[in-house]
Parts: C-alpha cells; sequence; structure tokens
C-alpha cells in the first residue's frame, strides 16, 4: 500500500476489481512517540471550553435563567406556578429555544465540511480552530447583555444558537487534530481522556458557581439577572485561560497534498466528489457517519434539554440543577476517562452499543416512572451521564480509527454536518410533543426514540480496526487471497 490517496472519483480499473481502501490517518502515526505534554495540551481545550456546554448550553444559564420565569409575561409570571398557563409560558421558552438551536444546527450543516475540508487543503487547522474558539468566546461575554426581560429571549437564544455553531466548527478542527496525539494503540485513551477532562472542567465551574451562590455572592446585587451574566463572563475567561497550550504545543498536520485552492462555493463540488470517493475506498466510513449521525443527535438531546427536564417536569430549584449537574459531570468524567481504555481493548463500537442501550432503558424510566419523584431523576439522569461521555468518546475514536490521512477535517466536518442535519430530529420531536402535550415531560421520549433509531442503525455498521499485541489492525488486513470488503458493513 502506497502514501497516495486515490482521487475523489476513483473507480476499479475493471468491473472485478475492487477499489483500494486509502491509509487511514492513524496508521501514519503507528510507532510514533507522543509526548505526554502534546496529549495532555490537546485535552486541555475541552477542560477550557466545557463550560460552555455545562454551565451555558446545560445546567445554568439556559436551564436556570433563559427558560425561567423571568422571561416569561409579567402577567403570567405573577400567576404562579401551578397555573397551567404559567406551565404553557415555560414550555413555549423551552420550545423557543429548541427552535434557535435547530437553526444553529442547520447552519453548522451547511458550513462545517467545506470549512474543515478548507482547513484540510490548506493546513491551517490551528488558524480555524482558533477563530472558532474566539468566537465562541465573544458569544458568552455577549450573554452580558441578557437582561432579565422577555424582550431579551431571542436576543439570548440566538447568541447562544450562534455560540453552538462556533462550538462545532471549532469542534471539528479539534478533533482532527487528535491524530497528531494519538497512536492506533491509544486513540480511545485519549479521545476519553479529552471528554473525561471536560467534565471535571464542567465540575469545576459548577463548584464555583455553588460557592459564589452559597456566599449570596458576596453582597453583589442579583436582581436583572446579573448573577447569571457574570456566570456567563467566567465561562468565557475560564476558556481563554486554559484553551492556549493546543496552540503552543500541539503540532499541526501538514496539508493534504494534490488539493487545489478553490473558492468557497466550489468547495461544495470538491465536497460532493470526495463524498463518492468514500464511498467506492472507505464504505466503513461511509456507514459510520450516517449511523452516527442519527445517536449522536439523540446525545446531544440528552445534554441540551436534561437539565431542562429536571427544573420544569420535577421541579428541581435552580441550586439543585447545579448540584445535579456537578454529579452527573463526575460520574460522566470518571466513566469516560475509564471506559476510554475498554474502547482500545474491545472497540469503539462495542462500547458505543453498550451505552446506547443503556441510555434508552434509563430515559424510558425517567417518563415512565416520573410519579416515584426526584429519586427517579438522580437515578436515570446520573446512569445516563454515565453512558453519554463515553458514547461520545467511542463515536470520536470510530471515526479517528477509519479517517483517511489528510482529510481528517474535512472527515470530523462531515461528522458534525451529518449530526447536525439530523439535528431536527431530537429538537423536532421535542418541540412537537411539547407543543402537542403541553409538558415538557414528553419531549424526552422524542430525544430516546432518536437514540433507538441510532442503535438499530450503528448494529449494521462493521467495528473499526483496533491495535493488538502492539501492532495495529489495519482496516484492510485481509489473508494473501482475501479481496477487501468496501462495504462497511456487517
Amino acid at each position: 500500500m502506497t502514501d497516495a490517496l486515490p482521487g475523489p472519483d476513483a473507480q476499479p480499473s475493471s468491473a472485478s476489481e475492487t477499489p483500494k481502501p486509502p491509509r487511514m490517518g492513524l496508521e501514519l502515526q503507528e510507532g510514533v512517540r507522543i509526548p505526554r505534554r502534546q496529549v495532555f495540551s490537546w485535552a486541555l481545550w475541552d477542560w477550557g471550553t466545557q463550560p460552555f456546554n455545562t454551565v451555558i448550553l446545560t445546567f445554568v444559564f439556559t436551564a436556570g435563567y433563559l427558560i425561567s420565569a423571568s422571561f416569561l409575561d409579567p402577567a403570567v409570571a405573577a400567576l404562579g406556578e401551578d397555573d397551567p398557563a404559567y406551565q404553557r409560558g415555560l414550555a413555549e421558552l423551552t420550545s423557543g429555544l429548541g427552535l434557535w438551536t435547530t437553526l444553529a444546527g442547520i447552519l453548522v450543516a451547511v458550513l462545517a465540511p467545506v470549512l474543515g475540508q478548507r482547513a484540510d487543503a490548506s493546513g491551517r487547522r490551528k488558524a480555524w480552530l482558533a477563530g472558532a474558539t474566539a468566537g465562541m468566546v465573544l458569544c458568552m461575554l455577549a450573554l452580558w447583555f441578557v437582561e432579565a426581560d422577555p424582550v431579551y429571549f431571542v436576543f439570548g437564544a440566538i447568541v447562544i444558537g450562534l455560540g453552538s455553531v462556533l462550538s462545532e466548527i471549532a469542534g471539528v478542527n479539534y478533533n482532527a487534530m487528535m491524530v497528531s496525539v494519538a497512536t492506533p494503540r491509544t486513540v480511545g485513551k485519549v479521545s476519553g481522556l479529552g471528554w473525561g477532562l471536560g467534565y471535571v472542567g464542567g465540575i469545576l465551574m459548577l463548584l464555583l458557581v455553588v460557592i459564589a451562590n452559597g456566599a449570596d455572592w458576596w453582597g453583589m446585587p442579583t436582581d436583572n439577572g446579573l448573577a447569571y451574566r457574570v456566570i456567563a463572563v467566567a465561562c468565557a475567561l475560564w476558556a481563554l485561560a486554559f484553551v492556549w497550550p493546543i496552540f503552543t504545543f500541539v503540532p499541526e498536520l501538514p496539508p493534504t497534498k494534490g488539493r487545489p485552492a478553490v473558492g468557497f462555493f466550489a468547495s461544495y463540488g470538491v465536497l460532493f466528489r470526495d463524498i463518492k470517493g468514500l464511498w467506492h475506498t472507505a464504505r466503513r466510513t461511509f456507514w459510520f457517519l450516517l449511523a452516527s449521525a442519527v445517536f449522536r443527535d439523540g446525545l446531544s438531546g440528552v445534554f441540551a434539554f436534561g437539565a431542562i427536564i429536571g427544573s420544569v417536569s420535577f421541579g428541581f430549584s435552580s441550586d439543585q440543577v447545579i448540584i445535579f449537574g456537578i454529579a452527573a459531570n463526575l460520574v460522566a468524567g470518571v466513566s469516560t476517562i475509564l471506559i476510554g481504555r475498554l474502547d482500545d481493548r474491545f472497540g469503539p463500537r462495542s462500547v458505543i452499543l453498550a451505552t446506547l442501550s443503556v441510555i434508552v432503558v434509563a430515559g424510558l424510566a425517567v417518563v415512565f416512572l416520573r410519579d416515584l419523584g426526584p429519586i427517579v431523576y438522580w437515578v436515570g439522569g446520573l446512569v445516563l451521564s454515565a453512558c453519554v461521555g463515553p458514547a461520545q468518546a467511542a463515536s470520536r475514536s470510530y471515526l479517528a480509527r477509519v479517517t483517511p490521512a489528510g482529510k481528517e477535517s474535512e472527515i470530523f466536518g462531515l461528522y458534525a454536518t451529518t449530526g447536525r442535519a439530523t439535528s431536527w430530529m431530537s429538537h423536532g420531536l421535542w418541540t412537537i410533543l411539547i407543543a402537542a402535550t403541553g409538558a415538557t415531560i414528553w419531549g424526552t421520549l422524542g430525544i430516546i426514540a432518536v437514540v433507538l433509531v441510532g442503535l438499530v442503525l450503528m448494529w449494521f455498521v462493521q467495528d473499526a480496526p483496533v491495535a493488538d499485541a502492539g501492532t495495529p489492525a489495519r482496516p484492510t488486513d485481509a489473508a494473501p487471497d482475501a479481496t477487501p470488503d468496501p462495504t462497511g458493513v456487517a
């Protein structure tokens, strides 16, 4: 096998000849010794940016503030929590937030693979990562201006949606850079370390929020949502403090050879040809992108709306949601780091199938046993947290194992796109079920349904290659007379 990649339109020379699969990027890392400083510097980006997901999107700013009575019409807010109009008002806020995050997902679907492709061609993944990370930080700073008044709700939802877009674009290049700090024997552990440190970073930020709240914010006024606005600024400063090592110590992947510079819109033609190339030469990657698109959207729904379910459906106060968030992130961080080692031993597919199965069972229990009270949310939510992180880390590990060399950002861009292209599923079903029933709890069934469909699809995808006995296996390894199967379907 040569290092040269076949062109995106590569075809067999005869009807009976199978096209040769391209060399995987991780194969080029075979036998390479990766300094620990590089691995840790890469993982710190997750640590630094995770508070945007944990504190802003999930447990504090949205669940405790943006979908609270502060943004209801004052006449409706005055009716009290037991009034149906009050509950409908909160449901409208949650569905409204879902609408803006759905629109953000569409924007990611349109931009992510093309921007990733251009980053591959130019070899400037760090520059794209830096720009998107800076934009995400600016969005967190902009949340300072979201005052506690219904007129600011749309502004807040738009800023959060834009921050989500920039977070995804940054994540494309961050994930692509994992190939430069991992080998076929360590990619599962490295991916799990990044996710795990991210959860720990989220825990520490949540703890700071709890401490500040317990100290009554040291005499600082908290009216007009000031406490939540300060939290958003603190998350921005946290990110700035910890993301810099990846730009200093992690090496840049070289630009993809043979990629001429093309205009932005012409990049979509190149993207289409590259997708055709995946079908012919790396079909396992193609099938995984499709299957993971579904279950990852369900996983994003768990995190996007999990705290909202606790707040609205189980009556958790803001402090209770934060305490739950700390416990959930602790469980998720530990399980993700530990299960990352199982990924390297048993393969990422096994980890994904096992964790998705548990998520479906736990999610159904939260819905149908809700009358038992908050204990159901605590147990079910922590079980979900213990599985979502490992499923996400194993998904990233799987794709790194089957990504052709030189196309890391583009493939991870497709990874973001396929996930966001189906984001209408969990967010849309969430919105529709809540609008139809008038109760937030039933939106959970929409999320679990998406996870279940993704679980079924994943059963039909082959596992990625896993290193064995110190010698990394290759996806093209076969008996001398065997013809590699390009279908990628078990």
